[in-house]
């Protein structure tokens, strides 16, 4: 319209809504973005604490930050040589879900089929091993990178892992606790 016109703004433009970050008193953090930003933080967190205590990771490790998950082709460049894949994303919170915002979510299944049983397995085990708060979900409408990088032709054991998200794609909700356990898991995945 004329409206946005007159703003300078015109069709092709990246626009992106004030995300209205806060942190309430009872630990919730409320924000736009919130899947993305939560997966950024912990691996910025685990990546800070490996480097400040002189850790290593158990096997050779890739850490991606990838962009246009949310269009199919997000993690379609990861290297062929990967022999296991952990993306973390979200677990959806919602109706007929298990996924709740204190929580670590692993997924199952998502739109583009189940994820590999064997290293699910292993998430779960581990969660349940250290006493960690986690759901186990499907997430028939859901798609992650793991069907991109699958798409693109990379062969390996694929794993979904996120802090519990709700109202996704509008003012989304976690808790921090949800953050600290998704933080624990990949840390015992990597590190052990």
């Amino acid at each position: 319209s004329k409206d946005v016109e007159a703003l300078g703004i015109q069709n092709g433009d990246i626009v992106c809504y004030d995300p209205k970050f806060e942190i309430t008193e009872k630990g919730f953090l409320k924000t736009r973005f919130i899947d993305d930003k939560a997966s950024a933080v912990v691996l910025l967190m685990l990546l800070k604490y490996m480097s400040e205590n002189k850790l290593s990771f158990k096997h050779d490790t890739y850490i991606y930050f990838v962009v246009y998950e949310e269009v199919g082709h997000g993690a379609s460049m990861v290297s062929k040589d990967s022999d296991e894949f952990v993306t973390l994303d979200m677990g959806c919170v919602g109706m007929d879900l298990a996924g709740n915002e204190y929580a670590v979510s692993i997924c199952a299944k998502d739109s583009g089929g189940p994820y590999d049983y064997e290293l699910t397995t292993k998430l779960m085990n581990l969660a349940k091993e250290n006493k960690l708060n986690y759901t186990v979900d499907i997430f028939p409408f859901y798609g992650s990178d793991i069907g991109a990088a699958n798409r693109a032709g990379v062969d390996f054991k694929g794993a979904l892992i996120g802090t519990g998200v709700s109202a996704s794609h509008g003012m989304e909700r976690t808790h921090i606790e949800g953050i600290e356990n998704t933080l624990k898991l990949i840390y015992l995945y990597l590190v052990g």
